[in-house]
This record gives structure tokens, C-alpha cells and sequence, in this order.
């Protein structure tokens, strides 16, 4: 997808329709219309979070701070076939790491791993209502950014994973502390130490998606939804949110030198080695 460079604006009709202005780059872009903004994901293969996408997160979080007066609820999506979102781009993270010395290499991954937990963080913290529009593989960083929205609403074809264990990593996005918050400790460790999946029912059924639905109709079903918390009080809503939803801060914190001190391994780096080499187009996943 081209970048978008300029801002898309759509004038008001005789409809009444409200100005949407269009904002973003060649990962993802943003849309802000009657009270929703909506995130859309669209870096092929399946929105693989590199150093590109973190930079546009940035500019989207930053971009958030001046929208949240307008707006009640956001939807974050993916646009590209294979699912909402793989997981961090590991390529990238090894080859940049095994181009510098060890000690530098460690710096620069705790410093794209706070980056990444400052954005969902604001996300996860944002005075509106926050709905992850999910299908597909919705794997490790991926899985991570959904759990930063309130809810979640999965097409049926959906499914969930951490499979980071394969590469003997933990998940580095925040995942842990926010699933420990939500989820019972037995799915929690599920989770985290077998590396299987689950399908969007099974995601239901232990409480992690609000809604399933048929294929394809993820989006629909959340700005339907966005169309319903509309019809309320901003300030009450988010004074709940604040209440129900606390950032654990410190076992974020606790996250990410875990998985500074797990990186280093050499067992680590011979099997990021082994997935980099490998000829598969996602060939840790299950």
C-alpha cells in the first residue's frame, strides 16, 4: 500500500455527514468519523510490528491525545488477509541485533520494547472505549495489541496464540501482566507454557473475546457496537474503564528485563537463527 502522504478530506453533504479526514503512512492509517475513530492495519504479509510500524504507532499515539475530545470509541483492524496481526517482526529484531555488538544490540531491543509498551499503554489507558476487530492469526505482538483494547469481538476463523515458547522467548508487548489482569491464572499458563492456539469459541468461552462472528463480519459487528456506546455518557464510561482496567505498570516493567535476560541466550539466538533462515512464511507458528 502507497503512503499516505496527505490528509483525505471529505467535506460535509447535504446528509449532514461529519468531515473525515484520513491519517497514516504504509503500515497502518487512521480515520476519525462520527465519534469512531477506526486504526486500520494494512502492512502485508500480516502486519509483522517492525521498526516502520512502531514509528506510525507512535504518530497514531500521539495523533490519539488531540482525537479523544471528539471521539467515544476506536476500533483497531487489519485490512490484509491472512489475519489481524503475526506478531513482532522477529527478521528484522535478529538481523538488526546480530549487526552490533551484543551490549548495543541488548539496548536496542529494551528501547523498541519500552517504545512498544509507552504505545499500548496510552491505548490501553485512552478515555474511550476500545474494541480490537480481530480475524485470522491474532499471534504474540499481535495478540498483545488486542489485549490492550477493552474488547474484543473475533470472526470465527480467528485464533490466539503465544508461540514465542518455540523460540524460547515470553511474550515482550505486554502480554503477561495484561492477561494475568483479565484471565484466570490455569489460562494464563496455558497460554504462556504450551504454545498451542485457540479458536475464537474456546476464546469465548474463557471469557478473552466479547463477541464471535461469522467470517468476515468483525468489523461490522465492532462498529456496531462503537454505534451502541455512543448513545452514553463519555465521562461515565471512562470513570469506569479507569475503575475495571488498572495498568499494571510494574509487572510490565518486570516483563521486559525478562525478556532482555531470555534474548541473550544462545539457545535464543540459534533459534531466531533457524526461523530467519527458514524458507516457511511463518514458520514458528502452529
Amino acid at each position: 500500500m502507497l503512503e499516505i502522504k496527505k490528509d483525505i478530506k471529505v467535506a460535509e453533504g447535504k446528509s449532514g455527514a461529519t468531515q473525515v479526514s484520513r491519517r497514516g503512512g504504509a503500515a497502518l492509517s487512521w480515520v476519525l468519523t462520527d465519534g469512531v475513530i477506526e486504526l486500520a492495519l494494512h502492512r502485508e504479509p500480516c502486519n509483522e510490528l517492525g521498526s516502520s510500524s512502531l514509528e506510525e504507532l507512535e504518530k497514531f499515539a500521539a495523533a490519539l491525545e488531540g482525537m479523544q475530545a471528539e471521539a467515544h470509541a476506536l476500533i483497531i483492524y487489519s485490512e490484509v488477509k491472512p489475519g489481524f496481526c503475526a506478531g513482532a517482526d522477529l527478521r528484522e529484531l535478529f538481523q538488526r541485533s546480530q549487526a552490533m555488538e551484543k551490549a548495543e544490540a541488548m539496548k536496542g531491543v529494551r528501547d523498541f520494547l519500552e517504545r512498544i509498551h509507552r504505545v499500548l499503554n496510552r491505548i490501553d489507558a485512552a478515555p474511550l472505549t476500545t474494541i480490537a476487530a480481530v480475524h485470522g492469526v491474532t499471534f504474540g505482538g499481535g495478540f498483545e495489541l488486542a489485549l490492550a483494547c477493552d474488547l474484543i469481538i473475533a470472526d470465527k476463523m480467528a485464533r490466539f496464540c503465544f508461540p514465542e515458547l518455540r523460540l524460547g522467548l515470553i511474550p515482550g508487548f505486554g502480554g503477561i501482566p495484561r492477561l494475568k489482569r483479565d484471565l484466570g491464572n490455569a489460562v494464563v499458563r496455558d497460554l504462556l507454557l504450551t504454545g498451542r492456539s485457540f479458536n475464537a469459541t474456546k476464546a469465548q468461552q474463557i471469557g478473552l473475546v466479547s463477541q464471535v462472528v461469522g467470517e468476515g463480519e468483525a468489523l461490522r459487528a465492532a462498529r456496531a457496537t462503537a454505534a451502541q456506546l455512543g448513545k452514553f455518557d463519555r465521562a461515565t464510561a471512562a470513570a469506569a474503564k479507569k475503575f475495571i482496567k488498572p495498568i499494571p505498570h510494574e509487572e510490565l516493567r518486570r516483563e521486559i528485563d525478562i525478556f532482555c535476560e531470555l534474548f541473550g541466550r544462545p539457545a535464543v539466538q540459534a533459534g531466531l537463527r533457524k526461523f530467519v533462515e527458514s524458507t516457511d512464511a511463518l514458520p514458528y507458528l502452529p
